[in-house]
């Protein structure tokens, strides 16, 4: 009787460990490493593992794909965390099976693509597939020894929802997405920060790509920021390649702002109805619609952020904002903060603008940091470091 009981024991401590354990992007909890392959099992519709990232942080990629004649990876922030300026190519075995192993890669989540005898595509294996306005890419995910900033972690946890309305400045439905912290009590009043992509990507890249409400739930946990809702539009507001976007996608979009997104968030959500307790901020063309359209709005915003973005005459660009004699006191917080691999990119503009706020007497954060460029790895830790804990910020 004792070793039945002993045989009972063990098969049920077997059966809770094996429950906790995760297979290859078998996509069952939010694991923060979902791509660590613990159990050699393929994804689910797959017929190889790719990618396998390895605690060492460094990764295989794996593709079957016997009759083509050139496989390479591709993608720029992968290649520039691998420091190579070029694709990497792939090694053929007798199966058919193209491997490549690089790294090690320091922990983050990197965007990148195969291709595949020329041809840009996802990664047929990897169900981390990222949505956006534009063809697919691939997402691969090194962990650390514990979740990050942006994981999900073991912590009170707020709501996002999806919103369509009808937009009569765009004459159709439109959609966004709207983060409320846990807790959230429509007795109380919140302050909004209204979160913008950028080219190509849809209203929800922010939560699916950029994490931003985990990053938010965690900072929460930690009393590091005010408890806020943050509203995501989609700041598309005409094609992307349409010859006249630059002359029309400003006013379209201050028109969208001011008739349909703060009114509808403002009649929806229990918020602080004033200019005080609103920012707006965005990633390159919202980094550009926030110093654009932003700037022009100093009635209804009083904290900007402007990521990866910015103009050569800022002047220019908002007369009225540059030439206000009061608009130093107008100003609550506002930052200019972009990723040390894209200065040969947005640089220069971000440059500019920082020294044209500086000729005025604005103050702001000027930041250039991490290991990344023009991604996401750029953006989250701009939304983590720096935009989210000094918004709102109690002044001593």
């Amino acid at each position: 009787m004792k070793k039945i009981k002993t045989l009972l024991l063990i098969s049920t401590i077997v059966l809770n460990t094996s429950g906790m354990v995760a297979a290859q992007q078998a996509n069952v909890n939010l694991d923060y490493n979902p791509q660590k392959n613990t159990q050699n099992l393929v994804p689910y519709g797959g017929n190889v593992v790719s990618p396998e990232v390895h605690d060492d942080h460094t990764v295989t990629f794996r593709v079957k794909a016997p009759d083509v004649q050139k496989v390479e990876l591709t993608g720029g922030p992968i290649l520039l965390a691998l420091k190579s300026k070029n694709a990497i190519p792939f090694t053929k075995n007798a199966d058919g099976i193209w491997t490549l192993t690089v790294g090690p890669v320091k922990p983050n989540i990197y965007v990148y693509r195969l291709l595949i005898d020329g041809v840009a595509v996802v990664d047929p294996a990897n169900t981390l597939t990222g949505a956006s306005n534009q063809p697919g890419y691939s997402n691969l995910v090194v962990h650390d020894n514990q979740p990050s900033y942006y994981d999900a972690k073991p912590v009170p946890h707020g709501s996002v929802t999806r919103h369509i309305y009808h937009s009569d400045v765009l004459n159709g439905e439109r959609e966004m997405f709207v983060y409320t912290p846990p807790g959230y009590d429509p007795k109380k009043k919140y302050p909004v920060l209204y979160l913008l992509g950028g080219s190509g990507e849809l209203a929800n890249g922010w939560e699916l790509d950029g994490k931003a409400n985990l990053i938010a739930d965690n900072l929460l946990a930690e009393s590091k920021i005010v408890p806020m809702i943050i509203a995501m539009p989609n700041n598309q507001v005409l094609h992307r390649n349409d010859p006249k976007h630059l002359e029309q996608t400003y006013k379209l979009f201050e028109s969208e702002l001011r008739k349909h997104i703060v009114p509808y968030i403002d009649s929806h959500y229990s918020t602080i109805k004033d200019r005080k307790s609103r920012a707006i901020s965005g990633l390159s063309m919202g980094g550009r619609h926030t110093e654009a359209v932003g700037f022009n709005a100093i009635d209804l915003f009083s904290s900007f952020g402007i990521l990866s973005a910015g103009d050569l005459e800022p002047e220019k660009l908002n007369p009225a904002f540059f030439n206000d004699p009061k608009i130093k006191d107008k100003v609550d917080y506002l930052l200019i903060g972009l990723g040390s691999g894209e200065l040969d990119f947005v640089g220069k503009r971000s440059a500019a603008t920082h020294e044209a706020l500086d000729k005025i007497g604005v103050k702001h954060d000027y930041f250039i940091g991490g290991e990344g460029a023009h991604d996401w790895g750029t953006w989250r830790l701009l939304l983590h470091d720096k935009l989210l804990p000094n918004l709102w910020k109690k002044k001593p």
